[in-house]
């Protein structure tokens, strides 16, 4: 666990990223870049094989990124700004590097693309009553796990009313929508690790793998097929051998 007294955002080139803090989970594949303000308390995780970029802003950019952990969309015009902030043209001393002003200048138009960017739904939210986190723990444990709320409130001895008006209260979603954006969660991971749609699918609780299909494409804005084959060509030129690169 760690903070830090500027804000930065996380981005995977390849592999998937978690970014834990205490307001919930913020999950980053590919074509999602996470932003996690100064000063909360979180870490990473990732799956697969990851390479890591992570981009300091200074206040006076920050401030136009809101003030909550949160995930946007990457455009392409995003990710090659954060490629080549944190690229090798940073570090390998035979290249020169970005001036201040050029570094500066890439650094405001990142900013004003996310700025222009809708908030996407990747971030699982934490939830604080002790009777959903409860129901998280068996979801987080058992993805796959197909009990209605009914039946999870039946285990923790509380009402069906009472878990959804919890969930509205505390995370704004429904049980549904909750159960979906941590089984697509667990399924990024295992697409991470090298596992196909249908292995993905059914160990993620669908039924049918169409039914994941559509689901993933909702969320994630591509099919897992497509997203599979994105993780295997699009690694970036500027990869280094190292597993995080950070620009400050």
């Amino acid at each position: 666990m760690q903070s830090h007294a500027q804000g930065h955002l996380v981005y995977a080139a390849s592999g998937v990223l978690a970014v834990h803090t205490e307001r919930g989970t913020s999950i980053v594949p590919a074509n999602r870049v996470a932003w996690t303000p100064a000063g909360f308390t979180h870490h990473h995780r990732a799956h697969g094989d990851t390479d890591m970029r992570i981009v300091f802003l200074p206040p006076s950019l920050a401030r136009l990124i809101p003030d909550h952990p949160a995930v946007f969309h990457a455009s392409d015009l995003a990710r090659e700004v954060l490629l080549a902030l944190t690229g090798p043209r940073n570090y390998d001393a035979a290249t020169p590097g970005y001036s201040r002003s050029a570094r500066s200048r890439l650094l405001r138009v990142l900013v004003d693309e996310l700025h222009e960017a809708h908030e996407q739904p990747l971030h699982l939210p934490e939830p604080q009553d002790d009777r959903l986190r409860a129901i998280a723990r068996m979801l987080y444990e058992n993805p796959a796990d197909n009990a209605t709320l009914a039946e999870l409130g039946k285990t923790i001895g509380a009402s069906t009313r009472t878990i959804s008006r919890l969930l509205r209260n505390e995370l704004g979603m429904t049980f549904y929508e909750w159960r979906t954006q941590l089984r697509v969660y667990h399924a990024l991971v295992l697409l991470a690790d090298g596992h196909d749609t249908i292995h993905t699918a059914y160990a993620c609780g669908w039924a049918n793998p169409s039914g994941f299909i559509t689901a993933f494409t909702n969320i994630i804005g591509t099919t897992p097929g497509r997203y599979r084959a994105s993780r295997r060509t699009t690694a970036p030129a500027s990869h280094l051998p190292t597993a995080v690169k950070s620009s400050g």
